[in-house]
Order: structure tokens, then sequence, then C-alpha cells
């Protein structure tokens, strides 16, 4: 498993984000609050994390929902995954909205989101005129269940 040293400035209350389990991808990232925030149905809000992250050129930080938040709740994020690039140096906000029918209590240190740092590449267009041919050609969007 390769590892990557990111810098990180935690102006919060609470530990480092970390890995629960030897082989988890995403670590559980905090809320840092001065007090407790209470998302109404389809309410949405940024929510502070007190870091700040040093990336190194060619990876990314995404924020992405805990899935125990998002059964049990309706919690997720509403752009997901989030992306932290590398030249970004603000604290790190997570855009949280209640999708459930009753509000939510944001408190101090709960554990909102995951954050997974991975690399990542960009893109050089290649301008053509037409495409390779493939079996699948144009079909989407449910093509395949269809027999």
């Amino acid at each position: 498993m390769d590892k990557v040293k990111v810098k990180i400035i935690n102006s919060s209350r609470h530990d480092m984000p970390r890995y629960s389990t030897p082989l988890a991808a995403g670590m559980d990232v905090r809320a840092n609050l001065e007090s407790p925030v209470t998302l109404a149905p389809l309410q949405r809000a940024i929510i502070p994390t007190g870091l700040r992250i040093e990336l190194p050129a060619g990876y990314e930080c995404q924020l992405r929902p805990r899935s125990g938040l998002a059964i049990k709740h309706g919690i997720t994020l509403v752009n997901t995954p989030g992306t932290v690039d590398a030249d970004y140096r603000g604290e790190i906000g997570v855009i949280l909205i209640n999708l459930s029918a009753e509000p939510f209590v944001i408190n101090d240190g709960e554990r909102i989101c995951q954050m997974v740092v991975t690399q990542h590449s960009q893109v050089e267009w290649d301008a053509v005129e037409q495409l390779d041919d493939t079996d699948r050609g144009e079909g989407g969007f449910g093509h395949t269940g269809v027999k």
C-alpha cells in the first residue's frame, strides 16, 4: 500500500483525520463547531472542519458521505464527492444536506464525512473528427438492462 505525506494544519479541537481500520480507504472527518447546527429537512449548510491541507501535485482529496449518516438519518453531501485540489489552502468545509423528513442536529466533533486522498491525471485533449467504434456504440442510460 502506497503512503504519501500530506501537510496539515488542524485548528480544530479534535484529532487528525484517521483510518478506522487497517485497510480503510477513507478517513473520518469531524465537525468543528462552536455550537450545534440543526439541519431542517432539505436544508444544506457548510460545516467547518478546522482542517487545512497541502497536497502534493498530482493528488486530490475527495470528501464522501458516511454510509451510517446516510442510511440512518438521510444526511449526505450535496456535491459528492467534494474535491479539494492540491493548490487550495483554505479551511475544508463540508456541504451537508438533510434528505430526511426530520431535523438533524450536527454536534461539535461528530464524524460528518470520509476523506479519501488519491492521485489523479490531467487530460490533454486530442481533437479528432471521429472516434473508434465499439460494440456498445452510443448506448447509454440503462441500455444494457433492456433485452
